[in-house]
């Protein structure tokens, strides 16, 4: 049977824990040489209708340490921008390729894609989810503290992003407490919070979230599509920024993500972001490991 990963839930925990163990693995083994030929003579396409850095580099550059070979369409190179429908788009692709990676708006463009292809379907980025951001931020925690159960862990900012909706997924699986921190609106979806019970709690205050944590998180407060209500958005928030003086209520060690792009003096200040207790720039190089892991459990 075909597996997909469209959410951090299309792995069970042990695979998830085994996942991150495998992609620090592969980091110590830069030049692939147990994975080289994993993707030989296989092709992964990457249908991105949204704009991105880090996610299509990690998964080229993911293929090619792999042995494969990739094609990118962007949103005007398919004959989807013409009207052509997501079901035989991916009823063609996977009689070609090997392996889809979409980057997308609505989420179930991506179920779209996955019910109908014969390969599995990788989100890239959803609307509702970006599980792949997940693993590089679950594999950077391992790094640096070690195992994530029982630990707090603080989302301050966007609460209903797809980042903070992932990391709802992965408390109940990874066994941790999330507590986010966000203004009434900006709430992750009342069914994923329900779903996660006593490991997920929701505060207006940004003070109460990170008091005592071991990591606090934020995103971007105007992602993509959401340019419209760029000010709408920063009204709002405005109360809601990762500074110094919110870090220092967190646990003494506590360390700070953000999957980038990152803009200083918004969601977070300049002093956070570039400080001891950032790691964003070990999490932004861990999407490609990570990543690889990721391949090699769908193809191997």
């Amino acid at each position: 049977m075909t597996r997909h990963f469209l959410t951090l839930k299309d792995l069970s925990p042990s695979e998830l824990i085994a996942l991150i163990h495998r992609a620090i693995a592969l980091k110590q083994d830069p030049m692939g040489s147990q994975t080289t030929d994993l993707l030989h003579l296989r092709t992964m396409v990457l249908i991105f209708e949204k704009s991105s850095t880090r996610t299509r580099i990690s998964f080229e550059v993911a293929c090619a340490h792999l042995g494969g070979s990739s094609v990118f369409l962007s949103p005007t190179d398919s004959q989807m921008s013409r009207g052509e429908s997501i079901s035989d788009t991916a009823r063609i692709v996977s009689r070609m390729a090997d392996l889809i990676v979409m980057r997308t708006g609505e989420h179930s463009r991506l179920s779209t894609m996955a019910e109908h292809s014969a390969v599995p379907v990788i989100n890239a980025l959803s609307q509702d989810f970006h599980p792949c951001q997940l693993l590089a931020d679950l594999q950077t925690f391992f790094e640096h503290r070690g195992d994530i159960q029982g630990a707090c862990v603080a989302f301050v900012g966007d609460g209903s992003s797809n980042v903070c909706q992932s990391w709802v997924n992965a408390a109940t699986m990874m066994n941790f407490e999330l507590r986010v921190g966000a203004p009434g609106g900006y709430h992750p979806r009342a069914e994923l919070v329900s779903s996660a019970g006593k490991h997920c709690s929701l505060t207006t205050r940004p003070q109460d979230a990170v008091a005592g944590a071991d990591l606090v998180l934020t995103d971007t407060w105007a992602g993509m599509g959401q340019e419209a209500e760029k000010a709408q958005r920063l009204d709002a928030l405005a109360d809601f920024q990762v500074n110094e003086d919110l870090m220092a209520t967190a646990s003494p060690d506590a360390l700070f993500m953000h999957c980038l792009p990152a803009y200083r003096g918004q969601e977070v200040s300049a002093e956070v972001l570039e400080g001891p207790q950032s790691v964003v720039w070990d999490e932004a190089e861990n999407r490609l490991h990570a990543q690889k892991a990721l391949i090699e459990l769908l193809m191997a």
